[in-house]
């Protein structure tokens, strides 16, 4: 399963606001069994939008996961997640990278479990602020593929999404053409990396809109989006998603 549209709700939603949520989506959304749109609520909504999405085409995803399962207070196994109907995971989040000290080499065994059980992974990598002042963008993402991924034999659905961390809710983007080089670049860098020489989906994310997504989802390299605070409102979620499906090509 391809993935291109996703919503990553981080700490947000209620019982409440999760039905007004798909209410909006419901009648905004063009194609409602379109496929390859999903988003992640938190962990405790996940039974709730599984249940409430079982008409429509959209799938539910977790925020993170962890690489393993049994003593381990707090987190959540990728076993726990499949049980309830979730079909994929966001790894690597800046936030999650920032806020909670994951390193290259441990979502590297993120990821490696998630394999192992069938788990299909949206791998996050961005650089901050300083490095893209001082032009090293693609030798800091370098290093975030390479240490993550390289040898790794990966699966069909495995995708990346950048999120450039200084652009994450500020409504600031790259230049257009910028991003479409860097995702052409991050292709390239994991099919020589990865064992298999898998060139994977690439997603943008950081401040997308309905307002944006147009000339986004016009450049080649650009597969798709990974949004935040736009996906919160079920209507402007399923424009994007609209906007999307109608790119042209």
């Amino acid at each position: 399963m391809s993935l291109s549209i996703i919503g990553n709700w981080k700490s947000n939603g209620s019982l409440e606001s999760n039905k007004s949520w798909i209410h909006d989506f419901k009648y905004s959304i063009n194609d409602p069994e379109i496929s390859n749109v999903a988003i992640c609520p938190p962990f405790t909504y996940l039974d709730q939008m599984i249940s409430l999405t079982s008409n429509l085409g959209l799938s539910i995803g977790s925020q993170d996961i962890d690489s393993s399962s049994g003593a381990r207070t707090g987190s959540i196994s990728i076993n726990a997640c499949k049980d309830i109907g979730c079909c994929f995971s966001i790894v690597g989040h800046s936030e999650r990278r920032e806020i909670f000290g994951e390193s290259n080499m441990y979502l590297r065994q993120k990821l490696i479990t998630a394999q192992e059980s069938g788990f299909q992974v949206i791998f996050c990598i961005g650089e901050p602020k300083e490095q893209q002042l001082a032009g090293t963008t693609n030798n800091f993402l370098e290093k975030q593929i390479i240490e993550s991924l390289s040898d790794l034999e990966l699966l069909d659905g495995f995708t990346i999404a950048y999120e450039p961390i200084w652009a994450i809710g500020t409504g600031k983007i790259p230049d257009i053409k910028d991003i479409n080089a860097t995702h052409k670049f991050i292709k390239d860098i994991v099919q020589s990396s990865s064992k298999n020489n898998f060139t994977p989906n690439v997603l943008y994310g950081g401040s997308v809109t309905s307002k944006n997504a147009e000339v986004l989802f016009k450049e080649k390299y650009i597969d798709g989006a990974l949004i935040g605070g736009a996906s919160l409102n079920g209507k402007e979620f399923a424009e994007i998603a609209n906007i999307f499906k109608n790119r042209g090509f």
